[in-house]
Order: structure tokens, then C-alpha cells, then sequence
């Protein structure tokens, strides 16, 4: 019994502590695959919002830019009229020659300006013309400056744009990797979780098998002790064991009496 015992214990404690290692493991693993499960619904999540928010970049930009392309063509268009005509009317009223040249030679200038003929008689309001042309230059230098400025602000915005599309893709190819990764350590630790929880049934398997035979052992090599039912009525056998025993005895006692008291009055009457 000793044997049997100590060798049953000692593979109950093995098994106990084997199954205690197991159900640790299989808690640490659910608790590791739950967190990365609740980390790629949140990378997810960033990831839907990051790719509205590049559309949203992508359909302002194109607004934007469509904008600049309007505004670019009316300014150069205004420019290229203003400058045409001070080039007219300073040749005109500074140099003469050559704008009568080009009135005589360039149709399309003529009826841009609409001048009649130049009589053969006229002088120059020099006065007026330098008024014109310095309201003109007024508004080339507007125009100007207006081109120069939608220019600018073009190059600004397309590199702002460049910028954080650059960071965009650099943030969503993170963020897809990572959860690439972590889906791949969810997957891993799903099988792990399987292998441990077989290992856990084979383990608890055995351990049941070991714990029903440790009863069996100790019921038939460790003696248990007497509860007050069991003793009384123990010590209720033992009296009525001994009140019968005893009177047995008492009945023996007088049938030994008479039988000597017979044999004594036989022998005082014989002659």
C-alpha cells in the first residue's frame, strides 16, 4: 500500500503541475491573440479612414488645380493684350515709325485697336498717351503679380500635396504591414492554442484516470476513521452482544443450580 500510494502521489503531483503549465500557456495565448485581434480592428480602422482621407486630398487637389489653370489662361490672356497694346502705344507715341508700320502691316493689330487711318496732318497727344500707358502698366504689373501669385500658390499646394501623399504611403504601407504581421501571429497562435488544449485533454485524461485510482488506494490502505453514527451503533452491538452473553450466562447458572440441588436432596433421601 505504501508503494502504491507514494508512486500514485508523486504521478498526481506530475500531472497536476503539467496541467497547471498548460492552462497558463493556453491563458496567455488567448490573452496575447485577443489583444492583437482588438489592435488589427483599430489598424483597420485607420487604415479606412487614412484611405478617405487620401481621396478627399486627391479630389481637393484636382479641384485646386483646375482652379489655376482657369485663373493661369484669363490672367495670361489679359497680360498678353495689355502688353500687345503698350507695345503699340509706345511705339506710336514714342517712336513713331514703327507703329504706323505695324498699323499698315498688321491687320490683326489694326483691328484690334480700330484706329482709323493716320491723316496726313496729326500730332500726337502725348499727354494722354502717357496717361494710358501708365494706366496700362498699372495693369500689366496687376496682372503680373496676380500670374506670379497663382503661381506660387500652385507650386505650394502641389508640393503640400506631394508631401502628404509621400507620408500617406509611407504611414499605409506601415500600417499594412503591421497587419499582415499580426494576422500571421493571430493565425500562429490559434494552432498553438490547439495543440495546447489537445495536450490539456490528454493530460486531464490521464489525471482523471490517476485520481480515480488514488481513491481506490486510499479506501483500501488508509483507515477511516469512525463517525459518531458508525460508533454508536457499534457500541449498541457491543451492549446487546453483552446483555445477551450475560444472559445466557445467568440461564446456565440456574439450570447448574437445580441440577445440584436435585443431586443433593437424592443423595439426604437415599437409605
Amino acid at each position: 500500500c505504501d508503494e502504491q500510494m507514494s508512486k500514485t502521489e508523486a504521478k498526481k503531483a506530475e500531472l497536476e503541475e503539467d496541467t497547471a503549465k498548460l492552462n497558463s500557456k493556453i491563458a496567455t495565448a488567448a490573452a496575447k491573440k485577443s489583444e492583437l485581434e482588438v489592435q488589427v480592428k483599430e489598424l483597420e480602422g485607420e487604415l479606412a479612414a487614412l484611405t478617405k482621407e487620401t481621396a478627399e486630398m486627391d479630389k481637393i487637389r484636382q479641384e485646386t488645380h483646375a482652379d489655376y489653370e482657369t485663373a493661369k489662361a484669363d490672367l495670361e490672356l489679359g497680360l498678353s493684350g495689355v502688353r500687345k497694346a503698350l507695345a503699340i502705344l509706345r511705339d506710336y507715341y514714342c517712336g513713331g515709325g514703327a507703329a504706323a508700320s505695324m498699323l499698315q502691316d498688321g491687320a490683326s493689330i489694326g483691328s484690334l485697336m480700330k484706329q482709323p487711318p493716320v491723316p496726313e496732318k496729326h500730332s500726337k497727344a502725348e499727354g494722354v498717351g502717357n496717361s494710358i500707358i501708365g494706366i496700362l502698366e498699372v495693369v500689366e504689373s496687376d496682372l503680373a503679380t496676380g500670374l506670379a501669385k497663382e503661381e506660387t500658390e500652385e507650386a505650394d499646394a502641389q508640393s503640400e500635396y506631394e508631401k502628404m501623399t509621400q507620408e500617406n504611403a509611407i504611414v499605409k504601407t506601415t500600417k499594412d504591414q503591421d497587419v499582415k504581421y499580426k494576422t500571421q501571429e493571430i493565425k500562429s497562435l490559434d494552432t498553438s492554442l490547439a495543440e495546447l488544449s489537445s495536450d490539456l485533454e490528454t493530460e486531464s485524461t490521464e489525471l482523471s484516470a490517476v485520481l480515480e485510482y488514488y481513491a481506490k488506494v486510499k479506501d483500501r490502505c488508509i483507515a477511516k476513521p469512525e463517525t459518531y453514527e458508525e460508533r454508536k451503533r457499534r457500541r449498541e452491538a457491543e451492549i446487546a452482544g453483552l446483555k445477551e452473553a450475560l444472559s445466557v450466562l445467568n440461564d446456565e447458572t440456574a439450570l447448574v443450580q437445580r441440577k445440584h440441588r436435585g443431586s443433593f436432596r437424592g443423595s439426604v433421601l437415599s437409605p
